[in-house]
Formats: C-alpha cells, structure tokens, sequence
C-alpha cells in the first residue's frame, strides 16, 4: 500500500535520526477540552432553547442536521476560537466536535459552512424578539432562587465594519463605519443580552425604549425584584430618568462635567490641590462633595456626586448622578459606581476573545442572530470559569487563557465496540482542573 500522504519537508535530524512527519494520524483533535463544555451545555440546554425561537421551514423527513444542533455546533466553535463559519468545512469531521454534538465518531459528518450561512439568515425580526428573551431567561434561569437585587451594566461599544451592512453608519470620533451595539451584563459577569445598532450614541428616547423590553423581560420572571442600572454618561438623559423613577429602577450614572456643574466643586478643587502641593510624597489626594442640581431638560433637581482628585498632573474631576438617597459619597463612588468598570472586561472577554465583532453579514437580522450565538458562547466559558474554586487564579481566568489552558488539549478518540475512549496527553498541565470542573457541575442550575 502506498502512503499518499506527503512527509513536512524541512525538519532537521535528531541525534543522528530523521525526522519524518505526515498529517495521517486518523481520529485526533486539539479540542479536548470540549469534553467538559459539552457537559456544561446540555446542563445549561442553551441550544434548545435558541432554536426552540427559530422556526424550521424544512421538510422534518428531509432534515439531517436539526436547528438545535447547528447552533450548538457554532457555539462551541466560538468558544474554541474558530469565529469564522468557513471552518465548519474542516471542522465537521472532527471526533471532539462530532461527540460533542452526541455523534459517534463514525457517524456522518457535521453540518458545513453553507448550512451554518443559511442558518444564521434565517431568523426575522419576530424570531429575534423571542431569541432576546431566551438570552434574558437564560439569564434568570442562572439563579438558584431570586435574587433581592440584581445591578445591570450597560454599555455600548464600537464595531467597526468593512462592507455595505445594513445599519452601518460614519462615526466621526471612531473615523470609520461601523455599528455601535448596546450589551448589558449584571454585576457578576452573567451576560443578559445585546442589541445591535447604528455606529451612533444612543439617545434618550431609543435609551428608554430598550429599558422598557429588557426591564419588562427581567420582571416578567421577577415582579418584584430591585433592580439598579449603572452605565456610563450616554445614559444620563431625562427620558432615563423618569422612567427608571416611574418603574422603580435605582440608577447611578456617569455624568459629563460642564460649566455648571464645576461651579459647585471650585472651592472643592483648589483646597484640594493645595494639599497636594503640601504633602506630594503622600501621592494623590481624593475628595468628595454632593449636592443637587438639574440641567434646564430635566424634570426636576437630582442628587449629584463629585469626585475631585489632584496629582502631580493636576487636578481631575469627575460626577455621577443618582436617585439613591442613602449612603456616603465616597462609599457610592468607590464602591458602588467603580465597579462598573468589570463591564469593560467583559465586553473584551466577548468582543475580542470570542470575536463578537465578526458581524460580516449583510443583512441586520443575521448579525444580529450572530451577536446571539457570541453571547451563548460567553455563556459556555463563563459557566465554566464560575465552577472553578473561589479565591483561585481559575476564577478570574481571562477567556482566551482558558481557551488556551483547557480547551486546546490534544486528544486520540478510539470507537470500540461498547465504548469510546479518548486518550488525553500525560504530560497535560492542569489536568487535575477537570476533575473539579466535571464533579462541579450538578452546581450549574438547570
């Protein structure tokens, strides 16, 4: 028998041997982590429930690859970094994959490129709606019982384009086009849903508007849950604040400075640079001052927080707005407002560790359905980070490490008569982590 298969030409000899190597090694993968991903997807059941939004306009005797399947199958390439649908095409005859997706590795092949293409241009505005509100189910499904209060990060965040896509729009500070997504995650991390939009700021009415759905969402399971909105001065308009106000949701915003504003804080800012000039070795001095105000389209006076910093490079202000009537100023700044900023890195965790922004299709309703299967993604790799030890380097892991640590793992899969066996490198690093993640994962809330 002649081996068809060419040898890498190139390699150097070692201690005297030729190296020969040939890519004819049968039924291995690099994903063997996607053993501990595919047990946290069937307990989470994320892919039914997206495709349980879609309706199937095949032929059911005719369909070989069922909806449910496919979305499974593109958020596990998500989450093992292969954002791009055009790797379906090698990936679909992959042992790993193919178990994941309860195929033996035998079975016929996973579904390919065209099919994941045609998928993803299948939902319409209607199916879009009722996939929101699973993302916003999976989100209260996550919790044991319900919480007293959950606090929401919105956010937006600049995707820039390359092409004709419907929505896109010239944003003159990014200088290029693109679409501007809002993404909301809680406190904790859990990723609760995204809309995609123009490449513009929000404005009061479209900000009201989105609360109205994704607030009405969360109550529909939660009535009487307490919910605070954090988000950044985008937010910080009068349509905002009256809603929030008339349906009993707490916020607490950035708010731009102005001429106005710093009025309130000159004596403020000069005693506190003076101390500065006194004691520089000491480092930076922070202070804080709150007072009422409102900007002539506000309906009525508002509590306002100023942070006053002054360095060796000169003094920084910065305000928030709240309708929080308790609590001390510094208290609700560091503590409360600062926090925030983890929303920063989740955004990055989804939009550049599992490549949210490939939003290449030309129709809005398919890259919309995209921003979807990211987030079903995030969902994966978050569950799988929240099962790791508290206290542990595992728990705050970043996304593209974890990928790299647990996922990306060699592996030989054998399918015998009664059993498939899947031999794992000896040598693997954080091998012992899978245990802990495997006994664990009755925790995940199902």
């Amino acid at each position: 028998m002649v081996d068809v298969t060419p040898f890498l030409p190139g390699l150097s000899p070692v201690q005297g041997k030729a190296v020969v190597a040939r890519f004819d090694g049968g039924r291995l993968s690099s994903e063997g982590g996607l053993l501990a991903l595919r047990e946290i997807e069937t307990r989470l059941g994320l892919a039914d429930r997206l495709a349980a939004c879609v309706k199937d306009p095949r032929a059911p005797e005719r369909v070989v690859h069922r909806l449910a399947e496919i979305i499974r199958f593109r958020m596990l390439m998500i989450a093992a970094g292969y954002e791009d649908g055009n790797d379906a095409d090698s990936l679909r005859a992959d042992a790993m994959f193919k178990l994941a997706l309860d195929r033996l590795p035998s079975d016929e092949e996973l579904c390919s490129q065209s099919t994941i293409s045609r998928l993803e241009n299948l939902p319409d505005r209607r199916a879009l709606l009722r996939l929101g509100r699973a993302l916003i189910e999976q989100y209260c499904t996550s919790f044991r019982q319900m919480p007293k209060r959950i606090v929401l990060d919105v956010d937006d965040t600049f995707d820039r384009v390359h092409g004709g896509q419907q929505l896109r729009l010239f944003n003159a500070f990014r200088d290029d086009y693109g679409f501007q997504p809002i993404v909301v995650f809680d406190g904790e991390g859990r990723f609760v849903t995204a809309l995609l939009r123009p490449g513009k700021r929000p404005g009061g009415h479209e900000i009201r508007a989105f609360l109205r759905r994704l607030v009405g969402a969360i109550r529909a399971f939660w009535p009487r849950v307490e919910i605070l909105l954090r988000a950044d001065s985008h937010y910080a308009c009068p349509e905002v604040f009256d809603w929030c106000r008339e349906n009993r949701v707490d916020w607490l915003l950035g708010l731009a400075p102005n001429a106005v504003l710093r009025r309130h804080v000159e004596a403020l800012e000069k005693t506190t640079a003076e101390r500065f000039t006194a004691a520089p070795a000491r480092g930076k001095v922070r202070r804080f001052a709150q007072f009422h105000d409102a900007a002539r389209s506000w309906s009525r006076v508002e509590r306002i927080i100023a942070r006053v910093e002054a360095g060796a490079e000169g003094t920084d202000t910065r305000f928030i707005v709240t309708n929080l009537e308790g609590g001390r100023a510094k208290s609700l700044y560091e503590r409360l407002y600062c926090a925030r900023g983890q929303a920063e890195n989740h955004i990055k965790a989804w939009k550049n560790h599992l490549a949210a922004d490939r939003t290449s299709c030309h129709e809005a309703t398919a890259n919309q359905f995209r921003l979807f299967l990211h987030a079903g993604s995030y969902w994966l790799l978050w569950s799988m980070r929240r099962l790791m030890p508290k206290g542990s380097a595992w728990r705050v892991m970043q996304f593209d490490t974890l990928r790299l640590r647990l996922i990306k793992i060699a592996a030989r899969v054998v399918e015998l008569k009664k059993q498939i066996k899947i031999h794992l490198p000896s040598s693997t690093r954080d091998r012992a982590i899978f245990g802990i993640i495997l006994n664990r994962l009755p925790r995940l809330v199902t």
